[in-house]
């Protein structure tokens, strides 16, 4: 018989039919008469109790079943087949008095890892192929799936086409070098270069112009992209909406709880689009997301709430029954002054706003999202179109309650002309984007896009402290394995 998911069990009515549960032991209570096992499947937050009564077993496979509790331990796998009756229980409708037990995986209780009453964050990090099967973990994976559904909900529903950006790239899309090389070369080769290159008088920091990339797989310098934009916009000025989702690289050697080596980035672009028309978009994305959350996880946001973040519901509600404040950079930097004594670092006309402003523009000065747009040119990159003032760059981040920046976009420079001096100005090797440039000149249009990512989205939603907690495997400085 087809096993049935604990979710689907769990509203079913208890009309004393058979059923076929399978899934992990929770906990096991056997008492002179009466045994109850709590089992769990990962389909939803709470447990199937299953019985078992040895003073009434009711046609029930006594020696099968009583043979089968005695391999039954935390974390064992079984196979039940029962009759599904109200629950006497409180907190529970249903549950399933066994017929039939059956243990399809033993589990020893003195080498389970998760056999521990209390269990740190990092413990189970170090243990990350099994802790999907704690609450936590269970939680923060349903409510990943769901998200993932959401985001192309929203896009589906208004008309862009999903594609899929490469991830192996010769261009950098934010300009930072922040990058994980791509070759098939030998490094061991490699590093005798640099070594002789070092002993001829070259620094070593130079060594690798003279390793000939011509005879690389690619035939020229490659790496894990970082951003799927730039490719996503020759797409948007074919299709007019497009949107990205998908995995994506940085190689910042950077340990806090707010940066991964490996995470996805959901990256729209929009033909026709102007700065006010991306900003629309992106708070319509953020409420839809928050409510699809409220409303479809239910369960495990209240128990994100309970032993996460305390009112983490009610942040979530007031994001999404709040109208988004717009203002310019340089109005909420004037704010900001204003408060200067409040923060570490202090706030000044062309400062990249920190996670401390941000969270001081919501959470005191207006008590709501803000999304702060038209950024000086310094500090954004270099295909944001720059405004007539030619010191700003129409940027938008969107600054939410709890976090700071949840997502953040621009209307991208059009113009041919402009768009090549503000990587002349930057230093950049023009011949790496010469593609994109000559979009510029074959049927040009004003077109907007942005990205968010999904684990910041993710720890906003579930409250996790630590980016690391929201992805499955984490990919970190010194943590590439499970």
């Amino acid at each position: 018989m087809k096993p049935i998911l604990i979710k689907d069990l769990l509203t079913s009515a208890p009309d004393g039919r058979t059923v076929t549960v399978c899934g992990w032991v929770r906990t096991k209570r056997d008492s002179k008469n009466l045994v109850f096992i709590q089992v769990n499947d990962g389909s939803c937050f709470a447990n199937i109790q299953l019985t078992f009564d040895r003073s009434n077993p009711q046609g029930a496979d006594a020696d099968n079943i009583e043979n089968e509790l005695k391999r039954i331990n935390t974390g064992t796998s079984v196979k039940a087949e029962g009759v599904i009756i109200p629950s006497p229980a409180s907190g529970q409708a249903v549950e399933v008095t066994l017929m039939k037990l059956t243990v399809l995986g033993e589990c020893n209780p003195e080498e389970y890892p998760l056999q521990k009453n209390k269990m740190s964050m990092e413990y189970l990090r170090e243990n990350a192929y099994l802790r999907a099967r704690t609450n936590t973990f269970g939680a923060v994976f349903r409510v990943r799936n769901q998200m993932a559904f959401a985001v192309h909900s929203f896009f589906q529903e208004r008309g862009f086409q999903y594609i899929n950006a490469p991830e192996i790239t010769c261009s950098d899309c934010e300009g930072a070098g922040e990058m994980f090389q791509v070759t098939t070369l030998s490094l061991e080769k490699i590093a005798e270069l640099g070594v002789k290159a070092g002993q001829g008088g070259m620094k070593i920091e130079d060594a690798h112009k003279i390793v000939d990339y011509g005879k690389d797989f690619f035939g020229k310098k490659a790496s894990l992209t970082v951003s799927g934009q730039l490719e996503a916009e020759t797409l948007a000025t074919a299709l007019s909406r497009v949107y990205t989702f998908g995995p994506t690289f940085r190689a910042e050697n950077s340990n806090t709880p707010r940066h991964l080596a490996e995470f996805w980035m959901i990256e729209p672009e929009m033909a026709f689009f102007d700065l006010e028309d991306d900003m629309d978009l992106q708070e319509d994305f953020v409420k839809y997301l928050l409510n699809w959350a409220l409303t479809k996880c239910r369960d495990d946001l209240e128990f994100f709430d309970k032993r996460i973040q305390p009112g983490l519901i009610a942040q979530l509600e007031s994001v999404v029954n709040s109208k988004f404040v717009r203002i310019s950079y340089t109005d909420a930097i004037a704010e900001l002054e204003k408060h200067a004594d409040k923060f570490e670092f202090k706030p000044y006309w062309g400062c990249d706003i920190a996670t401390e402003h941000e969270r001081y523009l919501t959470e005191q000065i207006f008590k709501c999202p803000v999304m702060v747009y038209n950024y000086p040119k310094e500090i954004k990159s270099f295909y944001m179109k720059l405004n007539e003032d030619g010191k700003t760059v129409k940027a938008v981040d969107v600054l939410v309650p709890g976090i700071g920046e949840l997502n953040g976009g621009s209307e991208r420079e059009e113009d041919y002309g402009k768009l090549l001096k503000a990587i002349r100005d930057r230093g950049m090797d023009e011949s790496i984007y010469d593609w994109y440039l000559n979009l510029r000149k074959f049927g040009t249009v004003p077109h907007s896009g942005f990205g968010m990512g999904f684990e910041r989205l993710i720890r906003y939603v579930t409250g996790m402290e630590n980016i690391r907690d929201v992805i499955p495997y984490p990919r970190a400085p010194k943590l590439a394995d499970f």
